[in-house]
């Protein structure tokens, strides 16, 4: 079964700095372009950050380009979201999500998520 587990969210002070992991199972992760999305209390899912199978190309919401890099290392099955500059806007939860920009929703692949907040 498709699993997808977010990690490395926490508390963080504004301009701050966090790493989010998420460990892919149960599909070919190699051969799957991946997003991340954010979810703030009481709204949808938004997208920030996409990368394709190789990790030759990526994109970004505007609202993080600049300040957010999506990685990936396809021999640990792992996807990376580095953030930096926090702003307290970008609190939320933030899932990974099987697929590329356009078409992350369609499989209905992605994970539980992790908090980030950010606060002084």
């Amino acid at each position: 079964q498709v699993q997808l587990v977010e990690s490395g969210g926490g508390l963080v002070q504004p301009g701050g700095s966090l790493r989010l992991s998420c460990a892919a199972s149960g599909f070919t992760f190699s051969s799957s372009a991946m997003t991340w999305v954010r979810q703030a209390p009481g709204k949808g899912l938004e997208y920030v950050s996409s990368i394709n199978s190789v990790g030759v190309s990526t994109t970004y919401a505007d609202s993080v380009k600049g300040r957010f890099t999506i990685s990936r290392d396809n021999t640990k099955k792992t996807l990376y979201l580095q953030m930096n500059s926090l702003k307290s806007e970008d609190t939320a939860v933030y899932r990974c999500a099987i697929g590329g920009r356009f078409t992350w929703r369609d499989g209905n692949s992605w994970g539980q998520g992790t908090q980030v907040t950010v606060s002084s």
